[in-house]
């Protein structure tokens, strides 16, 4: 029976022998094998390759998910997942540590993907990317960048990003592989190094220990983020079941036409959704003073026009964006907070805002500027009639991502719908998009009369043209361009009351969501302003009992309702009263 000799230092796992040899263990391939000659030039580039597959795994690892934290501090951290990894490499033989590492690898990969999702998530919406509904957004983004900024740069972006979300999985598992390698070869040094940080790691926890508050350097952070994205797709698949029986739960479902409505017979109702219009508007120092001048003035010349109004606040399902959202929850009285739910909302019965007013006998109309295709969606919000930015016939130069100036929309619905002559009282629901970011210069308000095909904005023309063409704008001047664009719809809205409402009009407005936190910044609250304006003061006594505050400017101890709440309370309000 014949016996393989132990070579010195060749032991699974042995330390190195009195000669200096670093450890080796079965599988190590030639390179690696102590005492290999080495290629000349090879060290440099060697321990550069090294160091950025270091960098790029510590990067995948530590790299916050919440855009509100992503500052240098965030980065100290010790990741528990990391440490985990390398012991069990130091375990394996070198099949199944080559697995391993190949396995983390792609894991972590694809962690830095979804990262990168919820950053981008966090910082316009202020919230994580769900990963079974908000695959369709993407399709919105893209849309967007292309109105905004021209499609040329969203079909680079949308390439940019595509080889990104494929790149970085592979060369994180590269990088896992090669530092894998390095481990075992240094297996004493790694051993003693992982042992050391587990202690440290042990005593970080222990005392709460963090650079950066809310961050501790005892790291968990993506078992937490894994875990957190797992909980999300387990209740996003039970909400399926579910939301379908709270559509049914509806008491005005089987209400009759006669019924509902009937203090407002005879008004005709507009619901006005402003874009972007949040709580931070009316609230933020950097906002509210000309924000306020503006609503003060408009209540004090829509007072001597005859009208009152009161003001709330709702709170919106969404933030930043989604303001489709948004409108479908004040309109059905459902919180509908995901895209999920608005699909199986539009596939249901259920009866909204829109069709009350059409059971009620009103005509119903749809204005939404901002549509550029087909949108099925009206014929569900009980829409007679639908303006979209075809009918609309807006022959003005472009503002950004508006398709048209919200003055131009005011006054070609109200032309069109004069056109129709004498007829049922309207409701109708506006979409105005002016303050919808990127947030680029407004043009001025005009006389109403000289409005027209929207020609009239070409003396603005050059303003426009230089924001579409702007590279970089400082965040101070995206928050000022937010402001004025806010101020520019108010003033429209004001001004469209004061220049032609009557005793037959009842306007609501209010905003769809916040503005994205590169406006609010973090942790902004979900309300919006809401207000109701009427000249008859019949129609204002039937909300008395809301606690609304007198004028367009609700202040900070206003009532603030869920904005689902809203369709039962409205329909209460204005139906027979015993």
């Amino acid at each position: 029976m014949t016996h393989l000799r132990r070579l010195p230092g060749r032991g699974s796992g042995e330390d190195a022998t009195a000669g200096g040899q670093p450890d080796r263990t079965p599988g190590d391939t030639a390179d690696d094998a102590p005492g290999a000659p080495e290629r000349t030039g090879r060290p440099v580039l060697a321990g550069l390759g090294t160091a950025l597959a270091a960098a790029l795994v510590l990067l995948a690892l530590n790299a916050p998910y919440d855009f509100g934290r992503l500052t240098p501090g965030a980065f100290v951290k010790i990741p528990l997942e990391a440490l985990l990894v390398v012991a069990l490499l130091l375990a394996l033989p070198a099949r199944g540590r080559r697995w391993v590492a190949v396995l983390a690898g792609v894991a972590l990969g694809l962690l830095a993907v979804l990262k990168l999702l919820d950053l981008g998530f966090s910082a316009s919406l202020s919230r994580a990317f769900d990963l079974v509904l908000d695959w369709a957004l993407l399709d919105e983004a893209f849309e967007f960048v292309a109105e905004s900024y021209g499609r040329p740069a969203a079909t680079g972006a949308a390439v940019a990003l595509a080889l990104l979300a494929v790149a970085l999985p592979v060369l994180v598992t590269l990088s896992v592989l090669r530092l894998s390698r390095l481990v075992v070869r240094h297996h004493t040094g790694t051993t003693r190094i992982v042992a050391a940080l587990v202690v440290v790691w042990v005593a970080c926890a222990a005392f709460g220990v963090q650079v950066t508050p809310g961050v501790p350097v005892a790291d968990t952070s993506a078992t937490t983020l894994a875990n957190g994205h797992g909980f999300q797709v387990r209740l996003r698949l039970n909400d399926r079941k579910t939301f379908s029986g709270v559509i049914d739960a509806d008491p005005f479902r089987d209400v009759p036409g006669d019924r509902l409505l009937t203090a407002l017979r005879g008004k005709n109702v507009v619901f006005a959704f402003v874009e972007s219009y949040g709580r931070d508007a009316v609230e933020d120092p950097a906002f509210a003073p000309q924000v306020g001048a503006v609503l003060d003035d408009g209540n004090r010349r829509l007072g001597t026009a005859g009208f009152a109004a009161r003001s709330g606040f709702l709170t919106s399902p969404t933030f930043g964006g989604g303001s489709w959202l948004a409108h479908a929850t004040l309109l059905s009285g459902l919180w509908i907070d995901n895209d999920q739910r608005h699909r199986i909302l539009l596939a249901s019965d259920r009866m909204t805002l829109g069709g009350a007013f059409q059971r009620a006998e009103w005509e119903t109309v749809g204005v939404m500027p901002a549509v550029t295709r087909a949108w099925p969606e009206g014929s569900f919000y009980g829409y007679d009639r639908f303006y979209d930015a075809n009918t609309l016939a807006y022959q003005g130069p472009k503002y950004s991502f508006g398709t048209m100036p919200d003055q131009y929309t005011l006054s070609r619905w109200r032309r069109l719908e004069q056109a129709r002559g004498d007829g049922p009282a309207v409701m109708a629901e506006l979409a105005l998009v002016s303050s919808h970011s990127p947030w680029t210069p407004v043009p001025k308000l005009v006389d109403w009369a000289d409005v027209g095909d929207g020609t009239v904005f070409r003396d603005d023309d050059a303003a426009a043209r230089d924001a579409r063409n702007e590279k970089r704008r400082t965040a101070t001047r995206i928050k000022a361009d937010y402001r004025r664009s806010i101020e520019y719809t108010l003033r429209t809205l004001i001004s469209y009351v004061e220049t032609y409402g009557d005793d037959d009009l009842v306007m609501v407005v209010l905003g769809d969501h916040q503005p994205a936190p590169v406006i609010t910044g973090d942790n902004a609250s979900h309300d919006v302003p809401i207000s109701i304006i009427s000249r008859d003061r019949r129609v204002l006594d039937r909300i008395s009992g809301w606690g609304w505050q007198d004028g367009l400017k609700p202040g900070p101890q206003a009532p603030v309702w869920r904005m689902d709440a809203f369709r039962d309370r409205f329909l209460t309000a204005f139906g027979p009263q015993s």
